[in-house]
């Protein structure tokens, strides 16, 4: 029986499946939804709220399904709409929630609608992407940049004009400026809405409209890395992106949006904003009540993970969140691992479990990509098994998303780690197999133990559901932070040092230690001192 809530989103933890490398059921290489469906009792063993399914949808495949050439159905690779019918209808069965990722700034160019658009002036698609002539020179409109390298326009000889793209020249971008293509893209998404999904992860949210006057984007008074998810290697990242994305018109659409999802109780959105203010961006775009339930950026997705960054980020969002709603990764399908990016060569298990911490107790929703909870690293590939046209760009400097998009692991003594019996289509590490899926099950100490037992103790902790949260002083390298619901006040003390650490903590005289499974909860509660050995966790009951 699926239990009723209107808000069930505010503090959910969300898996991220990545379909094309999840479960291989038909033999190809490629993962599908019949290979997540059969896997759905996994996923609800982690004790997680809801599944985000990464773009399924026809498409030629450019950038691997984020280039949808039809919103309506269900690319062959992946399998068929009836396909997805069931696997909402297994999730639902496992109290799980199904959000889908909605690429609406832009399409693929073998989409129909950009196919009639490039044909002419005139035609009833004419106006429907972003058209513009060239100068006089014959050079682009203006210095708007892509993020996969280049201008972000693309000259198309028929209709002797250029076309914006702020990915790849195969992803036009739709011109929001025209209230068809919005009655369209609302119209689309309701066709899912029907169909029963609980929700949308809206890739690139912030991207949608564009300054209808074409005027040039300034330089960048220092070379933005990070926040929008560009490498300082990358000229994306030379510009203030103000005319180009983050528009306010984007308000207006994301007011519609949230109108039609009001009328289909207990959905959800999740906007992935990528610009140089992207924690005020999230505020904004998540007030109200009116517009996005809730938002995350790149800023935890950077190679910074020091507690002092750590602290700062947070303290950052909850000074300019207002009534606003964040959510939270580590990880996703277009960065590093984490334990590569932050752990980098000392991460231990112990290390990779404070990390989980972190992220598991801090105020928002959270998403936890597939394989974090084994505790995957980076796939170190060669160029030749490169897939990422990302990647292949900017080799070496960038070697693209692939190392982070490998299969899962299941088994480790199966060919391809349980994935496929055939060739997949990115390779499994060699050191993945010993983090499979039937291995960790039968270890105690496992990362993936950790993360299904301490999601199982989150679930009945309304201070880390939805209780507010307050940095403590703490020293060099240590968070300590409180979150508060009601009568319910929990103490969280995390050490990222490589060492002990020793910390007074005048203000709990009266604490009591909450006891989780070993191994969640390390340290050392004496006499009002805190002691902490490396990358242990705390957590105290204030009485």
């Amino acid at each position: 029986m699926r239990k009723h809530n209107q808000e069930w989103w505010r503090g959910a933890v969300i898996y991220q499946v990545y379909p094309r490398s999840f479960m291989d059921s038909n033999q190809d290489g490629i993962g599908d939804l019949p290979g997540i469906t059969a896997k759905i009792p996994y996923i609800a063993s982690l004790n997680v709220d809801a599944i985000w399914l990464s773009p399924f949808f026809t498409s030629p495949m450019k950038d691997f399904g984020y280039d949808v050439s039809n919103y309506r159905d269900v690319d062959p690779i992946f399998g068929t709409l009836e396909d997805f019918d069931q696997l909402i209808a297994a999730a639902h069965q496992h109290n799980l929630k199904v959000i889908i990722d909605q690429v609406l700034s832009h399409t693929s160019d073998q989409h129909p609608w950009f196919k009639e658009s490039r044909n002419s002036k005139t035609n009833s698609k004419a106006d429907w992407y972003v058209w513009a002539d060239p100068k006089a020179d014959g050079s682009p409109p203006n210095n708007w940049l892509s993020i996969f390298g280049g201008s972000a326009w693309t000259w198309d000889s028929r209709r002797r004009q250029y076309y914006l793209h702020n990915f790849l020249s195969s992803q036009p971008d739709l011109n929001f400026h025209n209230s068809d293509v919005v009655q369209q893209l609302l119209n689309d998404v309701e066709f899912w809405l029907k169909r029963g999904v609980d929700g949308f992860r809206l890739d690139t949210a912030n991207f949608y409209f564009h300054d209808d006057k074409l005027r040039d984007n300034p330089p960048s008074k220092k070379i933005v890395d990070g926040s929008i998810g560009v490498r300082p290697d990358n000229p994306y990242g030379y510009q203030q992106h103000i005319y180009d994305k983050t528009r306010p018109e984007n308000l207006e659409f994301l007011q519609k949006l949230r109108t039609l999802l009001d009328r289909y109780p207990e959905t959800t959105t999740v906007g992935e904003i990528g610009c140089d203010h992207s924690l005020k961006t999230m505020a904004m775009y998540t007030s109200e009540g009116n517009k996005l339930h809730m938002a995350y950026s790149f800023d935890l997705l950077t190679e910074q993970s020091s507690a002092d960054f750590l602290q700062t980020t947070m303290e950052n969002m909850e000074a300019a969140l207002g009534d606003g709603w964040p959510c939270w990764s580590l990880g996703n399908h277009d960065v590093a691992r984490v334990l590569s990016r932050w752990g980098k060569a000392e991460i231990t298990p112990k290390h990779a479990k404070a990390y989980m911490h972190f992220l598991l107790t801090q105020r928002g929703s959270i998403c936890v990509y597939q394989g974090e909870e084994l505790g995957l690293t980076e796939a170190e590939l060669a160029f030749e098994e490169l897939q990422d046209p990302y990647g292949i760009t900017f080799w070496p400097e960038f070697k693209g998303r692939d190392g982070c998009r490998t299969p899962m692991p299941w088994q480790h003594d199966q060919h391809n780690a349980g994935f496929s019996d055939v060739k997949p289509w990115l390779p499994v590490p060699q050191e993945h197999y010993q983090h499979s899926v039937d291995q960790q099950q039968e270890q105690s100490d496992s990362m993936l133990k950790a993360y299904q037992d301490f999601l199982a103790w989150r679930k009945n902790q309304p201070a880390l559901i939805t209780g507010s949260i307050d940095y403590l002083a703490a020293p060099e390298g240590v968070l300590l932070y409180q979150r508060s619901h009601e009568n319910q006040h929990l103490l969280v003390a995390i050490n990222l040092n490589q060492q002990a650490v020793t910390i007074p903590l005048s203000q709990v005289t009266e604490a009591h230690v909450e006891v989780l499974p070993a191994p969640h909860c390390l340290g050392q509660l004496q006499q009002n001192t805190l002691k902490l050995d490396a990358f242990d966790t705390l957590i105290m009951m204030l009485n």
